[in-house]
């Protein structure tokens, strides 16, 4: 079996960033860069599924700039055998982003494609449903569990009223949640063989995408600061500023 898992390159989660100064978008300018740590997950899980000899290829992909290279890069270190990146300079949305992976698809046939759930920049969880129903395939969206038996996948998917159970007929779709692993580190010697692992290089106008966007940015800024709390003498005072301050009935 064939395992496709998506990266994407992001600002390093544990920064916090700010809006340019045009009001156009954040800034990120030497700004630390790092592979979104859902794409993590789902890269993690793909490398545990090879392991367990549920399957033979793990192929990483990115849609994106030339800098992206440093994410297929880490993904090659953490166990995947080869990397494709789709090169362009636009800020693509996420149903150009989803033709794009349709594209490869369709060229690699894999049995598997494993996306993070979202990414923390855009945040827009779109993609993977997406890709889902451009190639007509089957999905288990924000699995916390993922087992492969024979030809079928079986999800455990996290919910709103806890868990729920789907049986995926491969070739299927699964898009990571949190609970789903932890994401191992790429040890030095895996990083220098990944030096050596083949990365391709195409673009969005070799597979024949229309990646034009559809959405127009009027303005990014940055949400109000929060209001400093108050501290209440008693139980009595609570609901008082809760009737007539905060509106609660």
């Amino acid at each position: 079996m064939k395992i496709m898992v998506t990266v994407k390159r992001v600002v390093d989660a544990n920064i916090k960033v700010r809006v340019n100064a045009d009001n156009t978008d954040v800034e990120l300018t030497n700004l630390k860069m790092a592979m979104n740590p859902f794409d993590e997950i789902a890269v993690e899980e793909a490398i545990r599924l090879k392991e367990r000899g549920d399957a033979d290829e793990v192929v990483a992909v990115s849609v994106g700039s030339e800098a992206c290279q440093e994410v297929l890069r880490t993904a090659l270190a953490l166990g995947a055998d080869r990397a494709l990146l789709v090169k362009t300079e636009q800020q693509l949305e996420p149903l150009a982003i989803a033709k794009t992976l349709k594209a490869v698809a369709d060229n690699e046939q894999p049995e598997l494609i494993i996306l993070g759930k979202q990414s923390i920049d855009g945040d827009n969880n779109q993609t993977g449903q997406m890709l889902a129903a451009l190639t007509d395939r089957p999905q288990g969206t924000f699995a916390s569990e993922l087992k492969i038996d024979g030809d079928e996948a079986r999800v455990t998917r996290e919910v709103d009223g806890g868990l729920q159970q789907v049986d995926l007929k491969l070739p299927a779709i699964v898009t990571t949640d949190l609970r789903l692993n932890e994401p191992r580190y790429a040890s030095l010697p895996n990083i220098m063989k990944a030096k050596r692992k083949p990365l391709d290089t195409t673009s969005p106008e070799e597979l024949g995408i229309d990646t034009q966007p559809r959405l127009t940015t009027l303005k990014v800024t940055t949400p109000p600061e929060r209001e400093a709390g108050i501290k209440v003498a008693d139980v009595a005072e609570l609901v008082s500023k809760l009737k007539l301050e905060a509106g609660v009935i």
